[in-house]
């Protein structure tokens, strides 16, 4: 997790008492700043106001209050993080996945995302990857539109591996409606990639399916279309905030077995056949296919869970005891 660190991180409570590590590790809100163009993935504010040691202050928080971004600007965070892929390599990890890495650099009067100094940063860390175990994998996790998702690829410099944001979303499309056209479109638009460069192919996973990178891909009526049919189908939807202040979705919150319990005709018998039909599809695109452990053993959606946290994530990351995964599997 390269882009922020949690709330009670201890560099963060650092941050609070002005101590180090830490005093110096976070970004505050500078006044007179243009903030106005900034990408927000979240309808949280920018900012989350923190009672410190020298007052309140306004600290940078793209996801949650709970998830704080790191000022990528000061080197003692940048060699932190490096301190830290080292550690995990060093332990055998051979991928390494940089999460949420377009929203890494920040800069006031920008978007903030995909800057410059963002992919700089990819490159660095694969090239001390590479120097210290050769074979290591840097893989990023950009949940954003289709082109913007491929441009981690650098100049066969960046990551070694990019998910393939576009294939769940597109994927539910077509047997969703029954209609292939768009996903076989984008199937044939797929850049081939260099020997030592390829894509992670999924359906699912921890966080949503993502509407973000539907966009240029799908006409809006049919992201409509497919949004209400997984309401539907017991799902739940997640919003941005866009920059006239608006809202729209960012993702859709179910499980991949629940969104094939029918069709845009409504539910039926072939929950099961579409869903092995999804994973077949996935594992025959050129690239690495990846199953979450929720797909393997088809879980369903927690409502439980969402009453717990209060958060629509946690409908498809249902906590499983140790017998329970064994008595699936």
């Amino acid at each position: 997790v390269i882009n922020h660190v949690s709330s009670a991180h201890p560099w963060f409570q650092n941050y609070l008492q002005n101590l180090d590590p830490g005093r110096d590790y976070f970004i505050e809100a500078f006044p007179g700043s243009d903030y106005t163009r900034v990408v927000r993935p979240r309808s949280t504010p920018l900012f989350t106001r923190y009672i410190t040691s020298g007052g309140p202050r306004d600290v940078w928080t793209t996801f949650s209050a709970a998830q704080v971004d790191l000022d990528f600007s000061n080197p003692e965070v940048l060699l932190e993080m490096i301190r830290t892929m080292i550690f995990y390599i060093a332990r055998g990890i051979r991928i390494i996945r940089l999460d949420a890495i377009a929203f890494l650099w920040k800069q006031p009067g920008t978007t903030s995302l995909h800057l410059p100094e963002t992919h700089e940063i990819v490159k660095l860390l694969r090239d001390i990857a590479a120097y210290i175990c050769p074979g290591t994998l840097i893989l990023t996790e950009t949940n954003v539109p289709n082109r913007e998702n491929w441009s981690y690829f650098g100049s066969h410099d960046e990551a070694h591996m990019v998910y393939q944001f576009s294939l769940p979303p597109l994927l539910l499309h077509a047997l969703h409606t029954g209609n292939a056209g768009y996903l076989n479109r984008w199937v044939q638009e797929i850049p081939v990639t260099s020997e030592d460069q390829t894509f992670l192919n999924y359906t699912a996973s921890h966080d949503g399916i993502g509407v973000r990178p539907l966009e240029g891909l799908l006409p809006a009526g049919e992201i409509d279309r497919l949004i209400s049919g997984m309401t539907g189908f017991g799902g739940m939807v997640s919003k941005k905030i866009n920059a006239n202040g608006s809202q729209s979705p960012y993702e859709i919150n179910i499980t991949y077995l629940d969104a094939m319990k029918g069709t845009q005709l409504g539910p039926d018998n072939f929950q099961e056949e579409r869903f092995v039909t999804s994973q077949a599809i996935m594992m025959a695109l050129r690239g690495i296919p990846a199953v979450y452990i929720h797909s393997l053993l088809g879980t369903t959606n927690d409502y439980a869970g969402i009453e717990t946290s209060g958060r629509a994530r946690s409908i498809n990351r249902k906590q499983l005891k140790e017998e329970e995964i064994s008595g699936l599997l």
